[in-house]
Order: structure tokens, then C-alpha cells, then sequence
């Protein structure tokens, strides 16, 4: 059965540098759960301790109602998956799968079946024989996955397993790996770096940096709703623009005025006065937006992508902004030096103070 995991006010020191410094958090039984953030951030160095493969230096990490902090890593119920495979290049698929089922001393008959199981679950049942000099790096990847999952764990951790994939094989794993912890319904901690995989894969995500928590939400809030500027920067494209709250009314509207030159009207949850910070997804902005309440700019490049075009938008401050317009509602793409105006529902961006460090939107 598949543990819940927290972790709790979690510390880790190497001398004076602090690369975990107090995370909680807790992960529901059977969720995919991810680490993201940039390298260094502490994430490895956290999976690392949920493992047993690093010490705590504060806080407490449980499985269930157990701390674990001082339980040896072998004796924890994880299952592993690293990002260089680690898998032996002496033996066969069918006996580096098989390794931890022997450790447990396991009946030679029940092994069999075990694998061969774990091997149909990641499709390469009839690579068995094979040595790992003789499969690609997907297939790699594929018995790492087998033999982490073979001995039924209760917690699956997984480090960065597909970084070292071409990018059309990690789409494809990463589609193998979200349905294989579905169906087997195990509580999964994933570190990654790389954004969309987060997004695509995860049921809510950690966003760390500089051995704290940014946020903890689904990818969809995350992605809609950054609550600072770390996280709104680091996940996807956002462009920022500053402006003053120069207003206030009773009912928590803030008039605001871009240095780019646009005003507008926004709801807010705090009360906020002078200089701000907005983000703007490409994808939000409005273009060829007709009302008085708009940006206005000129292309400075534009990139065909097949299903959206990107542009590069000189505004009247200079400032350099990306807009996305979708294929489905153009007949054309605009060119270098053309002139443009542009909006965006202040419903669906996000505002924050100077600093950055708090959202109000």
C-alpha cells in the first residue's frame, strides 16, 4: 500500500550553505507529486533525504505516522529511479530487474513471474535476454522504470529520469510513466527541471528555489496563477511590465497605469498603492484590440510555430513584450515594422508589488 509522505520544517546543510532550508510539504497517498526548479535549487538534495541517501539536518520526514529519519535507505519501501539508469551492464534486462526480488530472497518461480510482469507493464517483455549495451536509451530507461517497480514500493522517487532523452523519446516516456503510476496507483515524488514535463506529468508541483517552496499547487494554478514573480517567471513565458496602483476604490479596484502607456481597471485581494509589477502570458494578449485601452507597438520579429505565430513587439517605452497568435484565428502572419495594438483581460494576468514576492490579483 502506498505511504503518504511529509515532510516537515525539512533542513539540509553542507557548512554555512543551506540547500534545504525548512520545506513542508505533504503529498497525498497514490499523487504524482514533482520538485521543480533550477539547477541548485535543493531538489535532488530533498528526494535524496526522502530516500535515506542524505541526512537531515532538522524537521522530520514521515511515512505515514512514521519518522523516518533514521531509518537505513534499504529498509524505507522506495523504489528508485536515477537519472543515469544505474542499471548493470553485465547482466541481462531480465536479471537487473530481477535484482531486488533476489535480495529479498524471494522463490525463483515467483521472480519469474514478477518480472515478466514489471516488463509487460513498460512494454519490453521481449527484450529480456538483451544486455543494456544493446537497447537504446528509451529501453534504458524502461528497465530502470521495471526494476524500481517490480518490488511493488510504496513510495517511487524519481530523479531527473528523462534528461538524458532526445526530446520526442521524453514525451513519449513521460506518457509511459504517468500511466504506468496511474494504473499502479503509487505515491511518486519526481524531480525534473524541465517545466512542461512538470506540467504535462504531475498531479501538483513544488516549485523550489534556493532551497525554499515558491509555491505548491495543481499546474493549471501555477500556470494561471503565480503567486510571485519566481514562480511566474520560471513556469512558461511571461512578460513583465511595471506601472503605479494610482487609485484604490472601496471594493478592491485598483486603476492602473503601465508605463507602456496602457491604463486599466483590476479586482484585487490586498490593497496596493504605488509601483507594481504585471505578468502577461503571450498567449493572453489581445491583438489588433480596437477600444482606447490599449498597447501599441511595432513587430520586430515574428516566429512560425505550425499551430501559433510569436511575435516580438516593440512597445512605445521600448520595452521588448512576446504576443502569440494562434493559426485557427489568422489568415496571415504579420511581418517586421507592422504596426499593432494590443489588450489583455485583467481578469487572467497577475499583479505584484515592487519586489515581486507577493501576488494580489
Amino acid at each position: 500500500m502506498s505511504h503518504i509522505v511529509k515532510i516537515d520544517n525539512v533542513v539540509k546543510k553542507y557548512g554555512d550553505f543551506v540547500a534545504v532550508n525548512h520545506i513542508s510539504c505533504d503529498i497525498k497517498q497514490g499523487e504524482f507529486f514533482t520538485l521543480l526548479g533550477p539547477s541548485g535549487c535543493g531538489k535532488t538534495t530533498l528526494l535524496r533525504m526522502i530516500a535515506g541517501f542524505n541526512s537531515i539536518d532538522g524537521g522530520q520526514i514521515l511515512f505515514d505516522d512514521k519518522v523516518i529519519n533514521n531509518i537505513e535507505a534499504h529498509q524505507r519501501d522506495i523504489g528508485m529511479v536515477f537519472q543515469n539508469y544505474a542499471i548493470f551492464p553485465h547482466m541481462t534486462v531480465f536479471d537487473n530487474v530481477a535484482y531486488g526480488l533476489k535480495a529479498r530472497k524471494m522463490g525463483k518461480d515467483q521472480i519469474h513471474t514478477k518480472v515478466m510482469e514489471a516488463l509487460a507493464l513498460v512494454h519490453i517483455e521481449n527484450l529480456k535476454d538483451r544486455k543494456p549495451s544493446e537497447l537504446s536509451g528509451g529501453q534504458q530507461q524502461r528497465v530502470a522504470l521495471a526494476r524500481a517497480i517490480v518490488i511493488r514500493p510504496s513510495v517511487l522517487l524519481m530523479d531527473e529520469p528523462l534528461s538524458n532523452l532526445d526530446a520526442k523519446l521524453r514525451v513519449q516516456m513521460r506518457t509511459v510513466i504517468k500511466k504506468l503510476q496511474k494504473e499502479l496507483g503509487i505515491t511518486t515524488v519526481y524531480v525534473t527541471h524541465d517545466q512542461e514535463e512538470a506540467l504535462a506529468i504531475s498531479d501538483r508541483i513544488a516549485i523550489i528555489n534556493q532551497g525554499k517552496v515558491m509555491q505548491i499547487d495543481t499546474p493549471e494554478i501555477i500556470y494561471k496563477r503565480p503567486q510571485n514573480a519566481f514562480v511566474a517567471g520560471f513556469i512558461g513565458t511571461s512578460n513583465f511590465m511595471e506601472g503605479d496602483v494610482i487609485k484604490m476604490e472601496d471594493d478592491m479596484t485598483a486603476h492602473v497605469k503601465l508605463d507602456a502607456g496602457m491604463s486599466f481597471k483590476m479586482k484585487l485581494k490586498n490593497k496596493i498603492t504605488g509601483r507594481i509589477k504585471i505578468s502577461v502570458r503571450p498567449e493572453q494578449f489581445i491583438l489588433d484590440n480596437t477600444s482606447d485601452c490599449c498597447l501599441a507597438g511595432e513587430v520586430s520579429m515574428h516566429t512560425f510555430l505550425g499551430d501559433f505565430a510569436n511575435y516580438e513587439i516593440r512597445l512605445q517605452n521600448d520595452q521588448i513584450i512576446e504576443a502569440n497568435e494562434y493559426t485557427k484565428d489568422i489568415d496571415f502572419v504579420r511581418t517586421q515594422g507592422q504596426r499593432i495594438s494590443l489588450t489583455f483581460n485583467s481578469k487572467q494576468i497577475s499583479l505584484f508589488n515592487e519586489e515581486g514576492t507577493e501576488v494580489f490579483s
